[in-house]
């Protein structure tokens, strides 16, 4: 592993994190980020396949929570792009100036992510009291579609800012 990459050092590169455990488009942002040629690390608790590309690092960390969100957190930065769901790592990757995107293609942003804390945190609460019992809504081609377009312009706007 770099130098760059252990420390987390910024760099004028555009860099590809996927919270991998429960990620959907782990396939799809492998392509992406091949056709840009961009450095991609797959963080997971416990050991993911991922392709033979030397632009393609698996990082496996401890079990325990937020083990790996925290390891992607303290590497967000201005130029980073991570895949989550998890709506706390999006949070604390936006702050540190990175891109966030959700595997259904929402882009969390310094003006929404404090909307989509906070009904994730009602959420959480309705459910903890027995009065939310759905999950969410079963990912769809269109959501695919959706992931596939949001990287993509995320990847062109950072170009564009002079990235990568």
């Amino acid at each position: 592993m770099s130098a760059a990459l252990e420390t987390g050092s910024a760099s004028a590169t555009i860099h590809l994190y996927i919270d991998a455990d429960a990620c959907p488009v782990k396939d799809e942002a492998y392509r992406v980020a091949a056709r840009y040629g961009l450095m991609t690390t797959v963080v997971a608790n416990a050991y993911i396949n991922v392709p033979r590309d030397p632009l393609i690092e698996r990082v496996v960390v401890p079990a325990g929570l937020d083990v790996a969100d925290d390891w992607i957190a303290e590497r967000a930065r201005p130029g980073a792009i991570v895949i989550t769901a998890d709506i706390p790592l999006a949070a604390r990757c936006v702050k540190a100036g990175a891109n966030a995107i959700a595997p259904n293609g929402r882009a969390f942003t310094e003006a929404s992510i404090g909307e989509v804390l906070a009904t994730r945190n009602l959420m959480d609460g309705l459910r903890s009291a027995g009065q939310v019992t759905g999950g969410p809504k079963p990912f769809s081609p269109r959501d695919r579609s959706a992931f596939l377009s949001a990287l993509d312009l995320a990847i062109v706007r950072l170009k564009r800012a002079g990235m990568g």
